[in-house]
């Protein structure tokens, strides 16, 4: 199962975020080697980890993170509008039903990590289909961005790949959102019943 995990209901999920945000740190800064400003301690955040974020966390019997990814509503400064809008050739796509897709991570204790990928994939499509949401986008860097194609995805360029502050090429991608998306991705991942857990709960 795949948590929905919201402002409401962090408390909640406070350690499952907390060993999401040291496995952002793994990835991200120590192995992939990021350039990040502000970090401290062993977590990593940015200054998109806002009340608006959604994670999509996928968690083992245990309760350990596995896997997850941040959605943020593109009507809020997010990624894309705000450290990468020359990547928009026509300008940031913006509305209601448009969401930003970052931060996707597998940890690296991850039982199955093809597995729980696929899952978060899955998740993401049942999340936008419940939540009214057409279309996401993505900053990627090239390198990645043939095994997003891969999985199939109905996904557009928004522009011209250009280097990040490291030199690394990077590019925006539009990705489009239908109820054949869905069939798409659980036929790929081997599932058929919903996977999102969508709870709201407070903590004592």
């Amino acid at each position: 199962m795949v948590h929905v995990v919201t402002s409401h209901d962090r408390d909640y999920f406070g350690g499952l975020l907390a060993h999401m945000h040291r496995d952002r740190r793994r990835i991200f800064v120590d192995q992939l080697k990021w350039d990040l400003p502000g970090l401290e301690g062993e977590e990593e955040y940015d200054q998109f980890d806002t009340d608006q974020a959604i994670y999509l966390i996928a968690a083992d019997h245990e309760g350990r993170h596995q896997a997850s990814v941040r959605l943020l509503p593109s009507t809020e400064p997010h990624l894309l509008s705000t450290v990468f809008p020359h990547l928009c050739e026509r300008g940031v796509p913006r509305g209601e039903d448009t969401w930003e897709l970052t931060r996707m991570c597998v940890s690296p204790e991850a039982h199955d990590s093809k597995t729980v990928r696929q899952m978060i994939r899955v998740a993401t499509v049942e999340f936008a289909l419940l939540w009214g949401v057409r279309r996401y986008t993505a900053v990627s860097y090239m390198g990645l961005m043939s095994q997003v194609l891969a999985v199939g995805w109905d996904c557009e360029p928004l522009g011209m790949p250009a280097p990040d502050a490291n030199g690394k090429m990077v590019g925006a991608l539009r990705i489009n959102i239908t109820p054949e998306t869905l069939s798409l991705v659980r036929t790929r991942a081997g599932l058929r019943a919903p996977i999102l857990r969508w709870e709201t709960r407070h903590a004592a």
